[in-house]
């Protein structure tokens, strides 16, 4: 058993120098019973948009403060002890940008030894212990109130949740032990793993009072009044605290091991074996269901010690940070006030992706909507379209009656191309054709006015091309979206040599407007994320024609990573769609693409590929199988996955001398945020000069150094 007060932290501390120091503030509460409550509140000076984080500075405070709370426990003067936040937030756990500097595993450890030594004191007091969490309480935050006695939690809290695992660690002070034990296994793999995954999904406070993470759940309007007139009663008896949700024996000896054993087969069927965090954190669940909280306590400390020096946590803060820093602030973007208000918004087209585009821009633009087609049947079926999703969105209480009404009273559709005259905002959704493209913005360009805009959904074709009928082609754009529209956060905005800054200008605060991350690419083939999917896509199909078996072709990209295999993604985005990139690279860049005619035969099938539950690819249909034409020369996972790793190097280094992106953080970027390219990888450039891949293609590499863990450097 680790004796944490023996520890000397004096090496930690003093990397602390530049920490935004979270106080301990300390004031007594003398509850109607008469009992007293000694009230922490946690604040570092700032305001909300700078949330409390627990550096080793703070966590000294806090232990200090704690330990003197304790001996007032034993001498009488206080009967429990509270711990709260500043308005609207507990704390957002520890600094990570700081733990990702520290100089080496050893430091690693003691932080992870320090957290534990400070939050299991409040288990520790003499005497009860209360949670008051009123507003966001991520990471360390969270673990605060786990370490506690008991937990309440304000209604209107911004977001709870451990997301350690979605940066490559693991709730490292107290959470993975104490969490399965307080709401069993089930619910913590949800809450430590699952939602993680999930884009980092939150929970909602009823959702942590439902769990049983929280006791009691208190509105906004009185809500510390509550939590002490609820904490009065605990002490005095009235109220008892039931945990439902608490694993008993049973649980312990037969559901624990199945759910364990299920949640591995889902993450290896799901994401592989290449991140660590999870399959650490899925470790250390199934050994929480015996043992002591010590022995618990001294497994985090090892596991987090270990990640945080490995080279997945290095790359997940470099990706962090492009998505934190970088995307808010985009490079190239000119100045905000020269953008046009945009009041009222056209789209050309009136299938699938213009009704995505028209319910986005109406829910959150709040401004009108017109959407045009062919015919008024084609019109009819888009506006329909729109209004049962805005219909669905109120069945599930996103949108109140009033604000449904409101957006489907804001969105039109006509054939009548002379409504377009008002439309700040004009962008098409119509074939991947240039022809059809330059026709559809020719009648449009003649109604509306010249300073308009004009953004083309392309997602390989030239914009410059597209606009070179236009009378006014310095009001055209490129405003390529992903698929699902509502859900990809990554927009890529296309200039060209004639685009003008207002007009760019609109599209970034128009993107912004959206709830979107906009980077700004040159009018280049397949612009940033298309082209580099082309080359993944182009090398999986390249050795399927050679010969290599479908499932061998598959298992090579395993070490990437990626959230979906080559021919999991190309049956997902369509195999007509698939082949026009593939051809549109192939014809820009023939040293360097593989288009298959494979593709074209294949995209004529209703279905390609056979897939297991979980949507993994076992093989191709018999269908399939007889329109492939292959060679006789199969190639190895190990040469696949070469070729594919020092293709992209080639091809990242190649968009930036042509400065398709500024630098290779954008190229990162976009992959992060338009192809769910995985943190543990930093997007692509840390992980391919970690491989050697950068070496290999241009002999150098992207980053200087390259991007690694303490371990490694």
């Amino acid at each position: 058993m680790t004796n944490y007060d023996s520890i000397d932290f004096s090496p930690l501390e003093a990397l602390s120098a530049d920490e935004v120091v979270t106080r301990s503030i300390v004031r007594d509460v003398r509850l109607a019973s008469g009992k007293v409550l000694a009230l922490i509140t946690l604040d570092n000076g700032r305001d909300h948009t700078r949330p409390n984080t627990l550096g080793p500075a703070t966590l000294a405070a806090l232990d200090e403060t704690l330990s003197g709370l304790a001996k007032r426990a034993a001498d009488g003067e206080i009967q429990a002890v509270g711990i709260t936040g500043k308005s609207y937030i507990l704390a957002a756990g520890a600094d990570l940008s700081e733990v990702s500097k520290l100089p080496s595993r050893e430091i690693a450890l003691l932080i992870a030894q320090r957290g534990h030594q400070t939050l299991g004191r409040l288990s520790e007091l003499g005497v009860p212990s209360f949670a008051f969490v009123n507003g966001l309480a991520l990471g360390g935050g969270l673990e605060i109130a786990l370490n506690s006695t008991y937990r309440t939690v304000d209604a209107s809290a911004a977001a709870i949740a451990l997301p350690e695992v979605f940066l490559g660690l693991i709730p490292g002070w107290g959470g993975a032990y104490l969490l399965p034990n307080l709401i069993g296994i089930e619910n913590a793999l949800e809450v430590v793993i699952s939602n993680p995954l999930k884009q980092n999904r939150m929970l909602k406070p009823q959702q942590a009072f439902d769990l049983g993470i929280m006791d009691a759940i208190f509105p906004a309007s009185s809500y510390l009044e509550s939590s002490l007139r609820w904490a009065d009663g605990v002490l005095s008896g009235s109220v008892k605290v039931s945990r439902k949700n608490e694993p008993g024996k049973m649980e312990r000896l037969t559901k624990w091991p199945i759910a364990i054993k299920m949640a591995r087969n889902m993450l290896e069927s799901r994401i592989g074996t290449v991140p660590r965090s999870p399959y650490v954190a899925l470790d250390l669940l199934d050994k929480a269901k015996s043992g002591t909280k010590a022995e618990g306590f001294a497994r985090e400390d090892e596991a987090l010690a270990d990640l945080i020096a490995g080279d997945q946590f290095a790359a997940s803060m470099y990706a962090f940070d492009l998505v934190q820093k970088r995307a808010k602030r985009p490079v190239g973007a000119p100045d905000k006030a020269l953008a046009k208000p945009v009041t009222k918004v056209g789209i050309i087209g009136a299938g699938l992706m213009a009704s995505q585009f028209a319910l986005l821009f109406v829910r959150k633009l709040q401004v009108p909507v017109l959407i045009t087609d062919l015919d008024q049947v084609r019109v009819d079926k888009g506006v329909a379209h729109i209004h049962d999703e805005i219909g669905k969105l109120e069945a599930k209480g996103r949108l109140d009656g009033d604000a449904a009404n409101k957006l489907r009273s804001l969105v039109r559709g006509t054939t009548d191309k002379s409504e377009y005259a008002d439309c700040d905002f004009v962008i098409e959704a119509v074939f991947e054709e240039v022809g059809v493209k330059q026709q559809v913005f020719a009648e449009i360009e003649a109604v509306v006015a010249d300073d308009a805009i004009l953004a083309t959904n392309t997602s390989s074709l030239s914009v410059a091309e597209i606009g070179s009928k236009l009378e006014h082609p310095e009001r055209l754009v490129g405003f390529h979206f992903f698929n699902p529209v509502a859900v990809m956060p990554l927009i890529e905005i296309v200039r060209i040599d004639a685009t003008a800054d207002a007009a760019l200008a609109t599209a970034f605060v128009v993107a912004k407007g959206l709830g979107k991350n906009a980077v700004l690419t040159a009018d280049a083939p397949g612009f940033v994320v298309n082209r580099l999917l082309a080359k993944v896509m182009g090398e999986a199909a390249r050795a399927v024609y050679e010969g290599t078996p479908l499932l061998t072709v598959e298992k090579a990209f395993a070490p990437l990573g990626l959230p979906m295999s080559p021919f999991q993604l190309i049956d997902l985005v369509g195999w007509k769609v698939a082949a026009h990139v593939q051809d549109t690279m192939a014809a820009a860049f023939p040293e360097r693409y593989f288009a298959s005619e494979n593709f074209h035969q294949l995209a004529e099938l209703p279905e390609v590929v056979e897939k297991d539950k979980n949507g993994k690819v076992t093989g191709w249909t018999k269908a399939a199988q007889k329109v492939l034409v292959t060679a006789s020369s199969p190639v190895s996972e190990d040469e696949i996955l070469n070729r594919v790793q020092t293709g992209l190097a080639q091809e990242m280094k190649i968009m930036l001398d042509e400065g398709v992106v500024p630098e290779v953080e954008d190229i990162d970027l976009c992959l992060i945020l338009g192809a769910a390219w995985p943190f543990i990888d930093g997007g692509a450039s840390p992980y391919l000069d970690r491989v050697g891949a950068s070496e290999n293609a241009f002999g150098a590499t992207f980053h200087e150094p390259p991007i690694r863990g303490i371990a490694s450097r």
